[in-house]
């Protein structure tokens, strides 16, 4: 199937763009300073920005290209509790009292995204349509099994079981040999959650500039020098919120971070009787495989949005819309003769201990990396939107640890050119391993293995749920900040 899968109207942007609303930003000029600068205007820097200027704290919020451009308009709209490690990993690599604060930390980022939606005025379409995560051999829904009877030692999850039998109410595939159901997750309206969060930080007081590209930041006596593609800002505080699009302009992140493509198709409108016959429920999707799939309905039930990691190189939406055409009507062959309408790719963190980090040196605050493993993209959104508070107010942690720039076991930084070729191969031996019943490889897990600490001037740390500040001066904000 070539050129006939596209339809006539085939388009290589977000599916979510054509419904979300324009925010216009108001003035282009630059201020010659500024108390807080934020590098990316995606979720983690306007997150950011909100608190900063709540706070009555001068607060400018700068983007390479549009506000949102990045991964927080290409996602598909996916909420969980946002860890990838599993408790029992964590409670290996950090003991039982971190890994509980871990789990908990990754609860506040859900229960942030609830709150957010209660506020006035603030949409983003947020419904807790619970997950169903399939398990793609039969030996992994036993294990499903044994985990959900087990129950997690943090979350109250409210997960059940749902066997091969019983497939019909969940999904129209016989693919799966069952799997669970976590009720508590959720999926947004992408389209609406961004402009929306955009419109609360202008309204805010805060400063919103796009396409306007950060070329370097250099450390004065007092606070930074920023260079922009539009100008010079001197500012007195800089967080740091570009995740998979960091590139160059921290060193010290770019060896921690790799940028790796995440690829999601739209269909175009599928007849009501098969959408309800495939999808009776609303939930979002996903299953066993370590490069795992990630799906779910378009919001007003129209449209399948079907993504995963079919590549780490290509950038040509085309030919990532083949392979995933290709894995979806293996799940589902009734939509072998649905069309493609949108297909687009963007950029997510890799961390080599697949863990968010989030931290300060000096005034530079980091919030750039919260996404883990190459399988964790339903993740993303309410990690982003959580971290993004971090760095704005951020207290002691309850223990530090280092932002890894290799993997675990390694002895030494994999150098920059071998980076793509090495997670290749890891992720080429995950997905043999989703092919067959077979135990991982020592490779891929590597992949999964807490990096040993580097010496670095930059430490990451886990950061509580924080109480609710009250607004306050300027000076005594940014003394907080510190």
């Amino acid at each position: 199937m070539g050129q006939e899968l596209f339809a006539e109207d085939f388009r290589t942007t977000p599916y979510w763009q054509d419904a979300a609303p324009e925010v216009s930003l108001p003035g282009a000029e630059l201020p010659p300073e500024i108390d807080v600068l934020v590098v990316g205007g995606g979720y983690t820097g306007l997150n950011a920005a909100l608190q900063t200027a709540r706070e009555g704290i001068g607060t400018l919020v700068l983007d390479a290209e549009l506000p949102g451009w990045g991964c927080s308009m290409r996602n598909g709209g996916q909420l969980s509790t946002s860890l990838k490690p599993s408790f029992s990993g964590l409670a290996r690599r950090y003991g039982r009292e971190l890994a509980t604060q871990l789990c908990l930390e990754g609860q506040a980022s859900l229960d942030y995204m609830h709150a957010l939606s209660r506020e006035d005025g603030f949409d983003l379409g947020l419904r807790e349509v619970g997950r169903f995560h399939g398990a793609h051999k039969p030996h992994l829904y036993d294990t499903l099994a044994k985990d959900c009877a087990a129950g997690h030692p943090v979350w109250t999850t409210d997960a059940f079981m749902v066997p091969k039998a019983d497939m019909a109410s969940e999904l129209g595939t016989a693919a799966y040999h069952g799997g669970v159901v976590f009720p508590r997750h959720c999926s947004i309206d992408v389209s609406r959650y961004h402009p929306s969060l955009l419109r609360m930080v202008l309204a805010a007081g805060a400063m919103v500039r796009g396409r306007c590209r950060v070329l370097s930041i250099e450390r004065l006596t007092k606070g930074f020098k920023v260079q922009t593609s539009n100008g010079a800002v001197t500012a007195g505080r800089v967080i740091l919120a570009t995740n998979g699009y960091s590139g160059s302009l921290s060193p010290w992140h770019q060896r921690r971070i790799i940028p790796i493509g995440s690829y999601v198709i739209a269909t175009e409108e599928i007849p009501t009787d098969l959408v309800d016959r495939l999808f009776p429920t609303d939930r979002v999707l996903s299953d066993t495989r370590k490069l795992v799939y990630y799906y779910r309905l378009s919001p007003d039930r129209k449209r399948v949005l079907f993504g995963g990691r079919v590549s780490l190189s290509e950038t040509d939406p085309r030919n990532s819309a083949l392979k995933l055409h290709r894995d979806m009507t293996a799940l589902f062959p009734e939509l072998a003769a649905i069309r493609v309408s949108h297909a687009w790719m963007g950029f997510v963190g890799y961390t080599f201990d697949t863990l968010a980090h989030c931290g300060e040196d000096r005034g530079l605050f980091f919030s750039p990396a919260v996404t883990a493993a190459p399988a964790s993209a339903w993740r993303v959104i309410s990690a982003c939107t959580s971290a993004g508070r971090r760095p704005a107010r951020i207290r002691p942690p309850p223990r530090s640890s280092a932002f890894p720039s290799r993997p675990g076991r390694f002895t030494k930084e994999i150098p920059g050119f071998l980076r793509r070729p090495y997670l290749s191969i890891g992720c080429a031996t995950v997905s043999v391993s989703d092919a067959q019943a077979s135990t991982t490889s020592p490779l891929t897990a590597q992949l999964r293995t807490s990096a040993s600490a580097s010496s670095a001037p930059f430490r990451s740390a886990y950061v509580g749920d924080l109480p609710a500040v009250r607004r306050s001066s300027s000076r005594t904000a940014l003394r907080r900040l510190h």
